[in-house]
């Protein structure tokens, strides 16, 4: 027996959908700015921030699953966290042993001490930067988005706010960056391109981690890239100003 949906409550569920979306997204603006006013060490905000944004989802009847937490992909999604980590980490291993490309891993917010960095890399990053934002665009917004929206349109969606997340912290990044600094014009001019591209370069980043939450069903596969292009960006930068001398 097929039970008919009334049309009145299918554009009611649709409608609460999209404004559970955008409240999302309201959400994410304010910690956004939050993050960047308060000191960059400051990991527990993420963390509360992640733990707030998976209530709220859960609270809205999303499972595990659309989350991409659900324990049966999580196998599934380790083995493409792994192979990301690996592809990510022979990109960077390419750049560095080309001069020509070596001069970006010069940033002066990672010309650390070995104990600093390591802190860095499986700490700071992992809890500060990739939880939150692996649970806000590729968990609890992808979630939300999913219920009045396609696949691909949910990919686009959350990875063009993703490279928008990034406007902020671009603000400094050509002022860090010995690479960025050498070719991007001074001034307001040159700021303005460093962030177009940041925020292009994150946005296309998002597609890449949408496409291996969507094909592992798991946000693991996504937090494996986005930790391998954070993380080991810190560790190769240490070796590249030790290179640099």
């Amino acid at each position: 027996m097929v039970i008919a949906t009334h049309p009145a409550a299918t554009h009611t569920r649709s409608r609460q959908a999209v404004i559970g979306s955008a409240a999302v997204v309201v959400i994410l603006a304010a910690i956004n700015v939050a993050k960047n006013l308060l000191p960059s060490s400051t990991v527990w905000l993420s963390v509360f921030a992640a733990a707030g944004l998976l209530l709220i989802a859960r609270r809205s009847g999303l499972t595990w699953a659309q989350l991409g937490m659900g324990r049966h992909r999580i196998r599934h999604g380790a083995a493409w966290a792994a192979g990301a980590i690996v592809v990510v980490a022979a990109v960077y291993v390419a750049g560095l042993l080309m001069p020509e490309t070596r001069a970006a891993f010069l940033d002066t917010r990672y010309r650390l001490g070995i104990p600093h960095a390591l802190l860095t890399a499986f700490v700071v990053i992992p809890v500060g930067t990739v939880l939150l934002e692996e649970v806000a665009f590729r968990s609890v917004l992808w979630g939300m988005l999913k219920r009045h929206m396609t696949t691909w349109r949910v990919v686009i969606v959350s990875s063009s706010l993703f490279g928008l997340w990034h406007v902020l912290p671009s603000l400094s990044f050509a002022s860090a960056n010995r690479g960025v600094s050498e070719v991007s014009p001074p001034g307001a001019p040159g700021t303005a391109l460093v962030v177009l591209i940041t925020v292009l370069f994150t946005a296309l980043g998002g597609v890449v981690a949408g496409e291996l939450r969507r094909r592992s069903g798991s946000v693991l596969a996504s937090a494996g890239m986005h930790w391998a292009t954070n993380a080991l960006g810190v560790l190769f930068g240490v070796i590249a100003w030790r290179l640099a001398g």
